[in-house]
């Protein structure tokens, strides 16, 4: 007897969740609260006029146009007390969709225009997600992002606060931020930094711009995950490189669709990536900008591909083999969770 694959039942799956930004991730009402208390402008006052501005209301648009949308989450988290709260939430979010394990990812430089220090920052979204691993039955921990527009120099400085919270609340590195005439490589002295302090990476990569991106990504980066990359198919030699060296790929579908870099679900190489080999996992990205979650993004894995638990389990149990946690915490964990998803297999 199969299972049948249901919201209800994709919740309840344990899984982990390795690509979601904490600035595209807030609470609706928590935007609203924050402005009010932090004195910030808003387009609206009203929730759902403040919704059509603040996530995305038809697909295809351009990554810059997407990433503009941040602006507005932005203001609201300029305070220490703003991103405890909002990286709180975020865990208790993922807790009630079963998330055991979560990469909470930001860019520091980003959170400055109060006068908080990129060090204040780190400092105030480690509280919130200590709290919330106090609170609920989730682990978590923290990518820095270096941002491809902004110049090496604060990549730089980024690695190093990287480097400094390394063990305390830390795990990775990443560049984001749109790719085309930004390439990784101008980036390359932040990530012999980072791995040369033995530091985990992850380079969004392949998203708007091609597979030479992806090739920056790992031949000068070194990137251990790529944030993306649908752009790798184009690239045959690349595509077994990945897949040879187990380099998993952070897949993001729905905010694929909105940013264009995937004109449908149907032709989203999600699929040819797992069917080929690669490391594939699945990821929300944005839950506010692309109005999604990860249950979200595995019904979507069951309608267009129709992946059944099996399919599930492999790409769950994925994703805790990229975890940038320690192998023998990794390991830990997949047995457990092996035996609980065989369960259902088995049924």
């Amino acid at each position: 007897m199969s299972i049948k694959i249901t919201k209800d039942f994709i919740r309840e799956l344990p899984k982990p969740e390795l690509h979601c930004h904490l600035d595209g991730s807030l609470r609706l009402e928590t935007i609203l609260d924050l402005a009010e208390k932090d004195n910030v402008e808003l387009p609206s006052r009203n929730p759902d006029i403040l919704r059509k501005a603040v996530t995305v209301t038809s697909n295809n648009i351009t990554l810059p146009e997407y990433i503009k949308k941040f602006d507005l989450t932005l203001s609201v988290l300029q305070t220490p007390e703003s991103l405890t709260r909002a990286a709180f939430e975020l865990a208790e979010d993922c807790s009630k969709e079963n998330v055991l394990y979560l990469e909470v990812r930001y860019s520091p430089i980003l959170h400055t225009k109060r006068g908080m220090t990129p060090m204040e920052t780190v400092d105030a979204v480690i509280k919130g997600l200590k709290q919330a691993e106090d609170e609920f039955s989730i682990k978590t921990g923290i990518i820095i992002c270096g941002i491809r527009s902004i110049s090496p120099e604060i990549s730089y400085q980024l690695a190093e606060l990287a480097v400094a919270f390394k063990n305390r609340g830390v795990v990775g590195f990443d560049l984001a931020g749109v790719e085309e005439n930004f390439p990784a490589k101008d980036h390359r002295e932040a990530f012999y930094l980072i791995l040369d302090n033995n530091i985990n990476t992850t380079l969004h990569a392949g998203e708007d711009y091609g597979p030479e991106s992806i090739h920056q990504a790992v031949h000068y980066c070194g990137a251990h995950r790529i944030g993306h990359g649908v752009r790798l198919k184009e690239d045959g030699d690349l595509l077994n490189y990945i897949t040879d060296h187990r380099i998993a790929m952070e897949i993001c579908m729905t905010s694929n669709i909105h940013t264009g870099s995937v004109n449908s679900y149907e032709t989203h190489p999600f699929k040819f990536y797992y069917d080929y080999g690669l490391r594939v996992t699945l990821n929300t990205d944005n839950r506010l900008i692309s109005n999604t979650n990860l249950t979200k993004e595995y019904m979507l894995a069951h309608k267009y591909f129709n992946f059944q638990i099996s399919d599930f389990k492999e790409i769950i149990i994925n994703g805790f083999k990229s975890a940038f946690l320690p192998h023998r915490v990794r390991t830990e964990m997949i047995r457990k969770i092996a035996d609980e998803l065989d369960t259902y297999i088995s049924v």
